[in-house]
């Protein structure tokens, strides 16, 4: 199956492509939320800036090529995201976070390109307590073939384990391949995709282009073949169960998601500190529509 990322504007003209989820594929085993950021250059004075917003029921990770955000959420967490560091903000029962540029990016301007993705949480432990942790990039493991490079994100590919802890099979990577280099496909995962942020890439099934993910059948073997310099990541694990998304809400029960929502729009969710004055309101479409789950 393949998916093509929809481009969209999310103000400012800070374009996003969007390819989970998709009507043609919710969830690629736990993640169900994947955009690629970018590139956009913010000229000296200009801002990135996402103001305060909830999410449950989910983990996220933004995954920089270039640039720098500021995270902070309310357990207090304040840390700098950069190119290859891992910022994993488990949100589970409820957390609040912002996503914005530091004193410094907004003073010299940059160019920012990254991938943000969300994973669901198993169904027992979509109230887990919050959590945040740090994971710089030189902690992350690197998994090496003749002309191409991997960095292990999250869980555990190709006999490696990274220092990421996520309660189910997962699997995340960052490859960077020159033309006419070979990857294996990861092994022992029960869903896996493929999505190609910059150059092309060949599968037995056809060509691969920039913004297309392929969601890969489980008896594929064959590796990726690089057509030319490439930038792609792998994702997959567990398949988890149907979900609901709506808004940045995410569980396997609706009723969760409208009990959220009215706690967001009731100012119920906990304040993040050194970022009090603003925040994301609620959709004005109103309550959260019945939302069909899916994988």
């Amino acid at each position: 199956m393949r998916i093509d990322g929809r481009e969209k504007d999310l103000g400012d003209n800070f374009h996003v492509r969007r390819v989970l989820p998709s009507p043609r594929r919710r969830m690629v085993g736990p993640f169900i939320f994947f955009d690629h950021m970018g590139p956009a250059t913010f000229a000296p004075g200009q801002r990135f800036d996402v103001r305060p917003h909830p999410h449950i029921g989910l983990a996220t990770v933004t995954y920089l090529f270039d640039g720098e955000i500021m995270h902070r959420d309310s357990l207090g967490s304040e840390q700098a995201i950069r190119p290859g560091a891992v910022n994993w903000m488990v949100a589970g029962r409820g957390i609040v976070h912002s996503e914005r540029s530091s004193d410094e990016t907004e003073r010299s301007g940059q160019v920012m390109e990254g991938i943000q993705t969300w994973v669901a949480l198993p169904a027992e432990h979509e109230e887990d307590e919050p959590a945040f942790t740090h994971h710089p990039a030189d902690s992350l493991p690197v998994i090496e073939w003749p002309n191409a490079t991997g960095t292990l994100i999250a869980g555990t590919a190709y006999g490696e384990t990274a220092p990421v802890r996520y309660p189910a099979p997962i699997f995340y990577l960052h490859v960077d391949a020159k033309a006419g280099a070979e990857i294996p496909l990861p092994s022992g995962h029960e869903e896996r995709g493929i999505y190609v942020a910059k150059g092309e890439v060949e599968l037995p099934s056809g060509t691969l282009s920039q913004g297309t993910m392929a969601v890969l059948a489980a008896e594929d073997e064959a590796p990726i073949l690089a057509k030319t310099d490439a930038t792609i990541m792998l994702l997959g694990g567990a398949h988890l169960g149907d979900r609901h998304i709506w808004w940045n809400l995410v569980s396997s029960r609706p009723e969760r998601i409208a009990e959220a929502a009215d706690d967001w729009r009731e100012g119920r969710f906990p304040l993040v500190p050194g970022d009090l004055h603003d925040r994301i309101p609620l959709p004005e479409d109103g309550p959260p529509p019945p939302v069909q789950p899916g994988s």
